[in-house]
């Protein structure tokens, strides 16, 4: 039995702690451990009531762990076991991970997540996050049902369509539908799909509210520090990019120094950093989570760059600098990538971690709950 001698108890239940007595039944203590590989992950403390107090285990359950975190949940988690000494009683620590494989689900086909201090079913809306997270489904296909076509700007279509050396206009209606069915810019129903309204709608804010950019420029580094300036950026992807660099450059301090009788400005991040930033803000985000739009704030020391929704299953913090990445929304990527603004190769972020070490400056990558974090510094 592997025991620690001294051990400090959690004080209490929380999202990342469940307590349960010895007697927690196999099915209730897999779904336990489901809901925390869904979410962030968590520890489990066997030989705990739920207010804190100590009532021990009078066995080792290292085995019984093992076989429930294997066979009743599906795909089997991997999960660390200890026994532990708390003064005179044996209590368990069971330490679930983040799951690799979203979405997790119990022999019963029910998928858990953890919320506040409880697990709970997920809802549809939560169960299609998950599935997105996984890369089994892509939610930037799914047709917008109140939108129409005459919601798209015909304009942008066709500019897009030139590329292809096709005059979109001039073609019969049959066709044009054709095209934009075939490049999913509409759905099988005919209504436009969500990229099709990202890239080439009127006022994609109309049916996707939490699509645009919130940009909040702080007199000092902190968020509760005055405000300079605040923009709301809505509009197709296209133009919230051009929108959101533009503010950025306009809210810049851009410093200089006296060289000789002339004034040279200070170096600072080439135009090229913010396009990425954005883009990939734009492209990536979970577009599943209502009630979010992507926030950049600019502090004096640096600018954060946040997007809805955390990363994908196969993409860690560690591998962003050399450029893994996966598309949550291919055909989001596609189009962008077609316009110019997406490089798919995957060399954008160490492209914007490259230009801050030239200027002996840092990036910081974060995965903060539902959010995903850049953190670009300025000094």
């Amino acid at each position: 039995m592997n025991q620690e001698t001294t051990i400090t108890i959690p004080a209490s239940e929380t999202p990342y702690i469940e307590f349960k007595s010895e007697f927690v039944k196999a099915i209730d203590l897999a779904e336990e451990m489901i809901a925390f590989a869904n979410a962030e992950g968590g520890e489990i403390w066997i030989g705990l009531n739920d207010d804190g107090t100590i009532n021990g285990i009078s066995r080792s359950y290292e085995e019984d762990i093992m076989n429930i975190s294997r066979t009743a949940c599906i795909p089997p988690l991997t999960v660390t076991y200890k026994d532990l000494k708390a003064g005179e009683y044996t209590v368990a620590r069971i330490i679930v991970p983040k799951g690799k494989d979203k979405p997790y689900y119990s022999s019963r086909q029910k998928y858990y997540i953890r919320v506040g201090t409880t697990k709970r079913v997920a809802s549809r809306e939560e169960l299609l996050r998950l599935f997105q997270v996984s890369g089994a489904i892509h939610y930037d296909i799914v047709e917008i049902d109140r939108a129409k076509q005459s919601d798209l700007d015909v304009s942008h279509v066709a500019s897009y369509f030139s590329r292809y050396q096709l005059d979109f206009i001039d073609e019969p209606e049959p066709e044009r539908l054709r095209l934009m069915a075939n490049t999913d810019i509409l759905g099988d129903a005919g209504n436009p799909t969500l990229a099709g309204l990202l890239i080439f709608g009127i006022a994609p804010e109309r049916f996707i509210p939490s699509s645009g950019i919130a940009l909040a420029h702080f007199s000092g580094n902190e968020i509760t520090e005055d405000l300079i300036d605040k923009q709301n950026i809505f509009g197709p992807l296209p133009r919230q990019v051009e929108g959101a660099i533009a503010a950025i450059k306009s809210n810049m301090v851009v410093g200089s120094r006296i060289s000789g009788l002339k004034r040279e400005e200070a170096a600072h991040y080439p135009d090229k950093v913010f396009r990425e930033l954005v883009t990939n803000a734009c492209v990536h985000r979970n577009y599943s989570i209502s009630g979010s739009n992507i926030r950049i704030f600019i502090f004096s020391n640096r600018i954060e760059f946040i997007s809805p929704g955390p990363l994908p299953n196969t993409v860690t913090i560690e591998k962003l600098p050399v450029g893994v990445s996966f598309a949550r929304n291919p055909t989001l990527v596609r189009f962008m990538e077609n316009l110019g603004y997406v490089d798919k190769l995957g060399r954008g972020l160490p492209m914007v971690c490259q230009e801050a070490k030239k200027l002996n400056r840092q990036v910081h990558f974060q995965e903060i709950g539902q959010d995903f974090k850049v953190i670009l510094s300025l000094q």
